[in-house]
Parts: C-alpha cells; sequence; structure tokens
C-alpha cells in the first residue's frame, strides 16, 4: 500500500513497535529490580533511615547547655534568678562557689559558659546597672550566640517580672515585642527536615541510575540490547522511568515523615509539591544516568554519584549555610547544584505556603536542571560499542 493511507497505518505500526518494545523495556528493569531488591532499598529503606538519623541528629538549637553559676553572696534576688536559669529548657546551670572553679570547668569544656552574680547583685540591679557577669565559650562561635541569646532573654524576662512584683516601670532602652513567622516555635527541625529530603533524594535519585548502564556493561547484557531493534532513546526511557517510580514512592515516604513523625506543617498545596519533586527527581536521576553511562563500572560509578551529587547538594544548596553570606564565586556555583532550587521549594511550600516569587523561578531552575542532564545523556549515548 503506497497512497497516503498505506503511510499512515506504517506510522502507526511503528508507533505501536515503539510502544510494546517500551513496555518490554520497562518489564524487564522492574523484573531485575524484583530479582536485586537493592534499589527498592535505597528508594524506601534509605530514606528512612536518614531521615532518622539526620532528623533527630542534626539540630541548630541549643538546649540543655551545661552553664557554671557562681554566686558571691547569696540572697532571695539571687536565689530567684538561679530558679530561671534551672527551670529554663535551655540550660543545665551546675553551682560553683568560686570563679577559679568554674573557670577551670569551662577550660575542660565541662560547661560552656559562666553567669557569676556579685555580691552587689540587689544593690546595681536596682540602680540600672550590671550585677552580672557572663562568659561564654566562644570555640563554637555559633552555640556562643545562641547561649549569649538566650542568657539575655532570661535576664530581661527576670526584670520584668521583678518590676511587676515591685509595681515599678522597668527602664529599657529598647522595648522589643517579637512575632515570628513560619516557624513560631523556632524549632530548627522544621527548617532542616523539608532541606533533608532533598538531599537524601539527590543521593537516592543519583544512585537508583547511576548504576544501572554500568550495570548492563559488567553483566554484558549491554551488547545484546545494542544488538536488538529498540532504539538509544527507548534503552534510557526503559531505564528511567521504573526508577522514577521507585523515586516517586520514596520522596512521598519521606514527605509523609516530615509530616506525621517530625510534625513539620505542610502549608502549601500537594499539587505544588509533586510538580516540583517531580521535576527534582527527573534532574536525580538524569545526573545518575549520566554518570552511569560515563562510568560503564557500578563501583566507580556509586562513588562518583556520591562525590558529585551528595556532598555539593550538602554543602552548597543552603540547607545548612546561608548561601547569601557564601563568596560571590561560590553563589554563582550554586546555581549548577539542582538541590539549591528543591531546598527553597520544600522550605516554602512546609512552611510558608504556595508563595509564586519563589516557586517560579526555582522551577523554572529544576527545569532546566532536568532538561541539561537528560539531554546530555542522551547525547552520550551511542549504539555502539566503542
Amino acid at each position: 500500500m503506497n497512497g497516503p493511507h498505506g503511510v499512515g497505518m506504517g506510522r502507526l505500526a511503528e508507533r505501536g513497535g515503539r510502544v510494546m518494545r517500551l513496555r518490554g523495556l520497562v518489564r524487564k528493569e522492574f523484573l531485575q529490580i524484583i530479582r536485586d531488591p537493592s534499589s527498592i532499598a535505597i528508594a524506601f529503606l534509605m530514606p528512612v533511615v536518614l531521615l532518622l538519623i539526620f532528623g533527630y541528629g542534626v539540630s541548630l538549637d541549643a538546649e540543655h547547655v551545661p552553664i557554671a553559676v557562681v554566686v558571691d553572696q547569696p540572697s532571695g534576688e539571687t536565689a530567684e534568678f538561679t530558679g530561671h536559669l534551672e527551670r529554663s529548657r535551655y540550660f543545665e546551670p551546675v553551682a560553683f562557689l568560686h570563679m577559679a572553679e568554674a573557670d577551670r570547668a569551662m577550660r575542660e569544656r565541662r560547661v560552656s559558659a559562666i553567669v557569676r552574680l556579685r555580691s552587689d547583685f540587689a544593690r546595681r540591679r536596682r540602680a540600672g546597672g550590671a550585677p552580672i557577669q557572663v562568659i561564654v565559650n566562644g570555640v563554637d562561635a555559633n552555640t556562643g550566640r545562641l547561649v549569649m541569646g538566650y542568657l539575655e532573654g532570661v535576664w530581661l524576662k527576670w526584670l520584668e517580672r521583678r518590676a511587676r512584683e515591685e509595681g515599678q516601670p522597668i527602664d529599657l532602652a529598647v522595648s522589643v515585642q517579637e512575632r515570628v513567622w513560619f516557624n513560631s516555635a523556632l524549632e530548627s527541625r522544621y527548617f532542616l527536615v523539608p532541606g533533608l529530603i532533598a538531599i537524601i533524594m539527590t543521593l537516592i535519585g543519583a544512585l537508583l541510575t547511576a548504576m544501572v548502564m554500568a550495570r548492563e556493561w559488567e553483566r554484558g547484557t549491554m551488547e545484546a540490547l545494542l544488538a536488538t531493534p529498540v532504539a538509544i532513546s527507548e534503552i534510557l526511557l526503559g531505564k528511567l522511568i521504573p526508577y522514577f517510580l521507585l523515586g516517586t514512592g520514596g520522596m512521598g515516604l519521606s514527605a509523609a515523615m516530615a509530616v506525621w513523625l517530625f510534625d513539620v506543617p505542610l502549608r502549601g498545596s500537594l499539587g505544588v509539591l509533586f510538580a516540583a519533586s517531580t521535576l527534582f527527581l527527573l534532574a536525580a536521576l538524569g545526573m545518575g544516568l549520566l554518570i552511569s553511562i560515563v562510568a560503564r563500572n557500578q563501583f566507580v560509578a556509586a562513588q562518583t554519584a556520591i562525590i558529585v551529587t551528595y556532598l555539593p547538594a550538602f554543602i552548597l544548596s543552603g540547607f545548612l549555610f546561608d548561601i547569601r553570606s557564601m563568596p560571590a564565586v561560590i553563589q554563582l556555583l550554586t546555581h549548577a547544584i539542582p538541590a539549591r532550587y528543591f531546598v527553597a521549594i520544600l522550605q516554602t511550600v512546609f512552611l510558608a505556603g504556595d508563595v509564586p516569587s519563589i516557586l517560579w523561578p526555582n522551577g523554572l531552575g529544576l527545569l532546566v536542571m532536568a532538561t541539561l542532564f537528560l539531554g546530555l545523556s542522551r547525547l552520550k549515548s551511542r549504539k555502539r560499542l566503542e
């Protein structure tokens, strides 16, 4: 049949053949996953383990900090103030009789700060002076700043309470009325867990596909695939589709753990979360697939995936370190890290809601990254042995 009808029928048959071949490749990959369940463990077990470790082990909060308390002359007021310290969840006060003992304890890192109440504590307080001395261990600058802030907060609250009891106005240079948005509890877990999901899914997405093509080359099955009528694009799709579904399941499990286990609020829409996760998984799978095509060795591919994807995502995504505080050259480099865009989206969707000015630019960044890595994977793939 040489007419238009025959051409149309030929195109339909060719399209049907592509669908059948792709279905066979996807089925083959799923059977491989069932026979070697390491991919299932990577997609579902690894997120659970890593989220539990990082979610409970990593914290930017300073709680139950041991501090030395030295009271030169005990009184009712000093006892009341030290009682405030004992009732605070941020501190574990340890009483010392002399400054020398407290100084030695801090040098030995048994305490992180020293609070000294002077002998004229009451008189200085009424005169508006400084009746307390605070010495903070500055080896860990972040913890030192937190301890200073917590001590200032305890001191101001105690002053306000004493002023109310004495019926006198408190004379403060600045009156602060706090209002915290998006994370009113000031729990670092709410900030960290969404970022952790991005870091974990970067590793998982890359690992899922990093060893796929390399495994075919090592086992000698790639030669058999190349000898068939299957196109290289069909081989790549047959690899991507099963692992995309696995990665989507792992992502859903991670989000469920964030909401129901770590009590992180989800203020945005599930649709936006799913769309952003889809773009990010495509970028992560594309990175893994590109590594697998270039490496042709499972061990090398796995090590490369960890070094090239996980470490940059952990350090340069804004998960722990504020990108705006980095040098200009490093800030520019972060634009090549897909996790940077996904961390910003996740933290916004979970804590603030659907904010278009955040979602659109970062979503576009993920789309560019996914297109780039999948495109490079296609360009590096050739239907020949060399």
